[in-house]
């Protein structure tokens, strides 16, 4: 078998890997597909986790069937199909413990039956079924946002995790929306999935479109956008000064990206706005609500993916999924169609 492990900074390779044996309470999971994240660079870029110089194994995002079960496990059998929420197992698979899902058997230590394991629902392919983990993410930044039908958001960022947010909005009755994104496929991709405008805030006056689209409210003194919500899926250095230049008295920014180095902003400003600043990590609780959107969901999620590779082809995945020009790029890792 293969494994996609970091071996340095910017070193990325698929290599040969000798599975362990399953434990009396772990189970093997045949994989069938795995989508490259966001994280996934981020981890090579920086040349391992939890510390640079850590040889990691790489892959969160998977689905696949049960192939081996211990025997202390409850509830799972095998030929079961599955999505692996990878927070509730004990390794953290694929974000710093021995396991990674960019491989053809995953290993799942301590497995739970709708914790760590969740059923995929009848009619739902593989390839949909490991969007479970970044749509996930997404809801949480969603939640996180407290919105509600007829708020007004802004989404900084139109990649998987942005686009989730755009689904998970669009599909709470929040459609005054507006998603913010350089490139122009993934602003015709936010568009697709309802938002009612898609702005490049490189080359429009982001302050005097969003007026135009959400208005503008009072605030202390002077006057802010009307928009009640900002979602920042983006981790540009300028949002957070951004936002509290636009913010009106009341409204709130949730930052989902991952920011690697500290940033200034206008806390004084802040004050005329009284504006509430919070972020969201992963997704404690969301994943079931999550897989059992799916069926009705399903169309719109198959629409986030850009490109599907070969297991053998990860790392050509890797440099597709760096392009602005991609969405979720998926790895079918049994070589045999997703």
């Amino acid at each position: 078998m293969r494994l996609l492990k970091i071996h340095g900074a910017g070193d990325a390779r698929l290599d040969a890997y000798d599975r362990p044996a399953v434990g009396p309470k772990d189970v093997v999971v045949k994989m069938k597909a795995c989508g490259i994240c966001g994280s996934d660079l981020s981890y090579i870029k920086i040349g391992g986790i939890p510390t640079p110089g850590t040889i990691t194994a790489l892959g969160h995002e998977g689905a696949g069937d049960i192939l081996e079960v211990g025997a202390e496990v409850q509830g799972i059998k095998v030929g079961d199909q599955v999505v692996v929420n990878p927070m509730m197992t004990p390794s953290n698979i694929g974000s710093g413990g021995p396991e990674g899902a960019f491989t053809e058997e995953l290993l799942v230590r301590e497995a739970r039956l709708g914790d760590s394991i969740l059923p995929i629902p009848a009619g739902i392919s593989y390839e949909i079924a490991a969007m479970a983990e970044p749509l996930a993410v997404a809801m949480h930044g969603v939640n996180r946002a407290e919105v509600k039908p007829g708020d007004k958001v802004v989404v900084f960022g139109c990649g998987p995790i942005g686009l989730g947010m755009v689904l998970w909005l669009v599909d709470r009755g929040v459609t005054d929306l507006v998603a913010l994104d350089l490139s122009a496929e993934r602003r015709e991709r936010a568009m697709a999935l309802g938002a009612r405008a898609a702005l490049d805030p490189s080359k429009v006056d982001l302050r005097a479109e969003l007026v135009k689209l959400h208005g503008e409210v009072p605030s202390y003194g002077r006057v802010g956008v009307g928009t009640d919500a900002y979602i920042d899926a983006a981790g540009a250095p300028g949002i957070l000064t951004d936002v509290i230049m636009l913010a009106k008295l009341h409204s709130r920014l949730v930052i989902t990206a991952a920011y690697m180095m500290p940033v200034e902003f206008p806390v004084g400003r802040m004050l005329t706005s009284e504006m509430s600043i919070t972020t969201a990590m992963g997704y404690p609780t969301e994943m079931p609500e999550v897989i059992a959107a799916m069926p009705r969901l399903k169309d719109k999620i198959a629409s986030m993916i850009s490109h599907r590779l070969s297991l053998s082809n990860v790392l050509e995945g890797l440099k597709i999924a760096a392009t602005p020009e991609s969405c979720k790029v998926m790895i079918n890792c049994d070589e045999g169609g997703v």
